[in-house]
């Protein structure tokens, strides 16, 4: 089997993760930091802002099962776009709206999917297309946030109606049960 490689940054990773966690044909999620000049960046730092880094998903997917194209149009429902470096009460740089692309083919296809958006939304789109950077994991108690604290006050209020409001435009794509 193939696989590729995408990277998202679109407000909380906790939010990028849970809803990708559900999408078919996603192998797996990890939440990390990129785009920054720190290296081997802390939770705390990267909170800060000083690092440049954003907060990001890196899914590996199977193209046979969700193409990236698929990946991007789910990323521009479930996080608002038009917002600079925030996504509700999340405020700085590292909550930016970004797409780092890790092939040619990505670029291209990310440019298209953006152009198709600004008639979405009514305000302009702000995402950052960007190369792919160096990468760095978010500490362990960062993966899987969603599942493992549902009912922690910012999964419930913020993480969970991005998981419903994406199950419900997008049921066809949902995993099979376990």
């Amino acid at each position: 089997m193939t696989t590729e490689t995408a990277t998202l940054g679109g407000g909380c990773f906790w939010c990028l993760e849970a809803v990708y966690q559900e999408l078919r044909g996603i192998l797996h999620v990890e939440s990390g930091y990129t785009g920054g000049h720190v290296a081997n960046p802390t939770y705390e730092q990267v909170c800060d802002g000083d690092t440049g880094h954003a907060e990001v998903v890196r899914l590996e997917f199977d193209p046979a099962q969700v193409s990236y194209r698929e990946i991007l149009e789910i990323f521009f429902t479930i996080h608002d776009p038009t917002t600079l470096n925030r996504q509700g009460n999340d405020v700085g740089t590292q909550y930016r709206s970004v797409i780092y692309y890790h092939t040619p083919e990505q670029h291209d296809i990310a440019k298209q999917v953006i152009a198709c958006m600004a008639s979405v939304w009514d305000a302009p789109i702000v995402t950052e297309l960007s190369s792919a950077e160096t990468y760095y994991k978010a500490e362990d108690y960062h993966q899987n946030y969603f599942r493992q604290h549902p009912l922690q006050g910012y999964c419930a209020f913020v993480v969970a109606p991005k998981v419903a409001k994406f199950r419900k435009m997008f049921t066809d794509r949902l995993n099979a049960p376990a």
